[in-house]
């Protein structure tokens, strides 16, 4: 067999006929490409999901959807869940059967969730700092190390909350909040997040907020003076977007902080038997709800898993009917080469040779959309942890 001329006339017919053998190659990697694509793809989904819950013991939060209250206590999506009252958290430490950390998370600056939480949140996921402290008051925020570097934050910078709508009539105004830490990188959602206290996540709310001193105030902006001393003033009274040393002392609630709102706590267990008297607890209750996150993340992806495998079915059914395709465009491509091979035969060709050619084009269209394929793997592997990082982390 003269591979030399195999490897001449093969290559040249490839060339000559390229768009065919484009066709071909692209219809072949994408056979071989879709399958592993979509199984790496969910296998760093999962990876990613999953190590974030095994970190976190329980979630205690209101009934509902116990796969949005895992999202919104761990990942910080999911912000417009039911909330309870912080008290309710209170009283839970307080049976000393486990640490409480309560979450605020329901607003944002930007494309980045801000979470109310306590500084025993901190010391949970074992923050490091570029730079920086630990909120330490109301106003104070730290960055994640995404959110730094994608808004240029430096200590000492502010951040402005977002508001729900364009016109609150409500009156409750953008919150100004000095950055006083940045965080090391994580690979977790914390990475994207700016984290305060639960204080600064309720003056966002407007169940707290500072003005100038009541006393103060013009007779136009005075409704009434209550017997007990209680002074209401009209809307016309501004009231300050920004807390600073100098304006902290005027800031106040109307209420008491146990009821006020959260809309989750990440709860850790002293040991299994605490464990599973706190689970024993939450089982017929109908307003809260006491979950195991790494339970939900297999519910999750026991799902997840069973509809992979129809869509790799699916798809191995396609590839099938595309390799028999491609099969068959070969036998008819050939049989209407039968007079190119019959003057190739009077001109010396050996059969062998023949056959080669033929088995050379075949294998250079299976051996490109392998290696197209692997390449494609190569870079679908290289991007989909920041993809991954974008959805989730």
């Amino acid at each position: 067999m003269n591979w030399r001329g195999v490897f001449y006339l093969g290559s040249r017919y490839l060339a000559r006929n390229r768009a065919k053998t484009i066709l071909l190659i692209s219809a072949f990697t994408l056979v071989w490409l879709l399958p592993a694509a979509i199984a790496l793809v969910v296998s760093e989904v999962e990876e990613k999901l999953r190590s974030r819950a095994a970190d976190t013991s329980l979630v205690l939060g209101h009934s509902g959807s116990a796969l949005e209250l895992t999202f919104n206590a761990l990942y910080f999506t999911k912000p417009r869940i039911a909330t309870f009252p912080r008290s309710e958290a209170d009283e839970l430490s307080q049976s000393e059967l486990a640490s409480i950390i309560p979450l605020y998370v329901r607003y944002t600056a930007g494309d980045h969730r801000i979470v109310g939480t306590t500084l025993d949140y901190f010391f949970f996921r074992k923050f490091a700092y570029q730079d920086g402290r630990a909120p330490v008051r109301p106003g104070e925020c730290v960055v994640g190390a995404v959110v730094a570097e994608k808004k240029g934050i430096s200590v000492g910078d502010a951040i402005i909350s977002s508001p729900e709508t364009l016109f609150d009539i409500a009156g409750v105004y953008p919150l100004k909040m000095t950055v006083c830490g940045i965080l090391e990188p994580t690979g977790s959602p914390d990475d994207s997040a700016i984290l305060t206290d639960l204080k600064t996540t309720w003056i966002i709310e407007g169940l707290g907020h500072g003005h100038d001193d009541a006393e103060a105030a013009d007779k136009d902006q005075l409704i009434a003076q209550e017997d007990d001393g209680v002074i209401r003033l009209n809307a016309s009274i501004v009231e300050y977007n920004e807390i600073t040393p100098e304006n902290i002392g005027s800031f106040h609630f109307h209420g008491e902080d146990g009821s006020f709102p959260i809309t989750a706590a990440i709860v850790t267990p002293h040991g299994a038997k605490e464990q599973a008297l706190l689970k024993g607890r939450f089982v017929n209750s109908d307003l809260r709800q006491l979950i195991t996150p790494t339970e939900e993340m297999d519910e999750l992806f026991a799902t997840v898993f069973a509809v992979q495998r129809v869509v790799l079915w699916l798809l191995v059914a396609v590839g099938i009917g595309t390799l028999a395709i491609g099969a068959m465009v070969f036998i008819l491509s050939h049989r209407l080469r039968n007079e190119e091979f019959q003057h190739l035969r009077h001109l010396g060709v050996s059969s062998a040779t023949l056959r080669g050619l033929i088995a050379f084009e075949g294998a250079f269209v299976l051996l490109s959309s392998l290696v197209l394929a692997g390449l494609g793997l190569l870079a679908i592997a290289a991007v989909t942890p920041a993809i991954v990082e974008r959805f989730f982390g």
